[in-house]
């Protein structure tokens, strides 16, 4: 049962409410599998029971299942839940009583401190959930639509944030690139990718990384996700004028040695993460791009003056996320001399600085027809990144096309392609010269490694290049 509720004002970066999740000892039991989550809400007697033991049901049910996301749809006459796990959604339960989920509604939205008499306008909270001697945040978002409120509440577990740099899944030669950026006292790093393509967690591990009692690291995030020890951290606030660009003025007078912006949204938030890098601070920032050299035209796009992006610039990381197989039920695919010969032409073509022997060993797997106990019956459990990396470091870049540090006929430094305002195509030219694996080529790799398949690289990377 809940035991307790504290409310507070809507302030940047305070939870608005709290519960403590007590226990619920014969329905919990066997939550921890989609069905067994089904079954046990189809044993409660919705229409009477108490809107508070279904929300914790429903919530229990979500952490055990590594949910990252709970929808509440209403269809008609039914109310739909959906949990996204590992990326994808999966129904849960429906039922055709929607009276529990006004009851249910409400419940939320008191936790959430937000208006209950209103239904017809969209809401953002969020609260606390007291699990099992750990404190997990629910932020809650709330829409009309045209069979009613939906509502989705995203899961925000401090274990799901605690991966150290190298938990991410980055090949080593990229990570030896990114720990040595990393130790540069100032200049931008910047991570583009989609939404939910893991670029909080990659940027958090960063900060962590840096973290020492010699330095001061202040963020700046719209909203802060997750609570970081021994790093002060703001949050925009548009009601109140604070955005991301005065929150950046503000920091910059605090006296900081490393900044994390969210997001480059603007030329104003650009122009001044520049300025940042330029006067001596490490600053990191996401930029919505779908590639690392597609990063920089973006910026241009925005406003940002050319001439100062290749002074300012160290590092651009691309990413997504791709499904794990799960190492339970994966089943060895049987490899054809045709995709032999591919794989081993892919190999050779491979930048020099990846470790190609780790790679000698071809083991492709695929997902298990309807998987097993551990992984929901998908064949998938958990996931892990693919990246590509641009580095501006003309000594580096040198060293990393040549070990001899003799400069290719053919080089020309990043700084000169931004300059000249050069389209994504010659960037990317330029990085592949560099020495750049593409997220495509880092996928390829993990299948060749066993951790994922074809179908999940190609569903964020497209057709296949090799």
């Amino acid at each position: 049962m809940f035991d307790f509720y504290k409310f507070v004002s809507k302030e940047p970066g305070k939870i608005s409410g709290k519960i403590s999740v007590g226990q619920i000892n014969d329905l919990k039991k066997n939550i921890n599998s989609l069905d067994g989550l089904n079954q046990a809400l189809g044993l409660m007697n919705l229409a009477t029971v108490d809107a508070a033991m279904i929300l914790e049901l429903i919530l229990l049910g979500a952490m055990a299942n590594r949910a990252s996301d709970i929808h509440f749809e209403p269809i008609d006459k039914k109310i739909k839940i959906r949990l996204r796990i590992d990326g994808i959604l999966h129904d849960v339960f429906e039922n055709q009583e929607k009276s529990f989920y006004f009851r249910l509604l409400s419940k939320i939205k008191l936790l959430s401190n937000l208006k209950i008499n209103i239904y017809d306008e969209p809401q953002d909270g969020r609260f606390t959930i007291n699990l099992e001697n750990k404190e997990v945040e629910v932020r809650v978002a709330i829409a009309p639509s045209e069979f009613g409120e939906v509502v989705v509440m995203r899961l925000l577990d401090p274990e799901a944030i605690n991966i150290s740099l190298g938990e991410l899944g980055i090949r080593e030669d990229d990570l030896e690139i990114i720990k040595t950026e990393l130790k540069r006292p100032n200049g931008l790093i910047l991570n583009t990718g989609p939404t939910g393509s893991g670029k909080t967690t990659t940027l958090y591990a960063f900060l962590k990384h840096k973290k020492t009692p010699k330095i001061k690291i202040i963020t700046i995030e719209d909203p802060i996700e997750y609570h970081l020890e021994g790093i002060e951290q703001t949050q925009v606030d548009e009601e109140a004028g604070y955005n991301f660009s005065d929150g950046l003025k503000s920091l910059m007078r605090q006296d900081p040695d490393v900044i994390l912006v969210g997001e480059i949204r603007d030329k104003e938030t650009g122009e001044i993460g520049i300025q940042a890098a330029l006067t001596g601070h490490l600053v990191f920032s996401t930029i919505h791009a779908n590639s690392a050299a597609g990063a920089i035209p973006r910026l241009v796009d925005l406003g940002v003056k050319s001439s100062s992006i290749g002074s300012a610039l160290n590092l651009i990381i691309a990413q997504r996320l791709v499904r794990k197989l799960c190492d339970n039920c994966k089943t060895i695919k049987e490899t054809d001399n045709e995709l032999k010969i591919k794989i081993e032409k892919f190999l050779k073509q491979l930048p020099k600085r990846v470790n190609k022997e780790k790679f000698k060993e071809i083991k492709i797997f695929s997902a298990s027809k309807g998987g097993c106990d551990k992984c929901n019956n998908s064949g998938y459990k958990g996931r892990i990144g693919i990246y590509e990396l641009i580095l501006n470091d003309p000594e580096y870049e040198k060293l990393l096309i040549d070990p001899n540090h003799i400069a290719l006929s053919s080089h020309k430094e990043l700084d000169e392609l931004i300059f000249s305002s050069a389209p994504e195509s010659a960037i990317k030219k330029f990085a592949l010269e560099q020495g750049m694996a593409t997220m495509q080529q880092d996928g390829i790799l993990k299948i060749i490694s066993g951790m994922t398949t074809f179908e999940e690289v190609e569903e964020v990377t497209g057709r296949m290049q090799f």
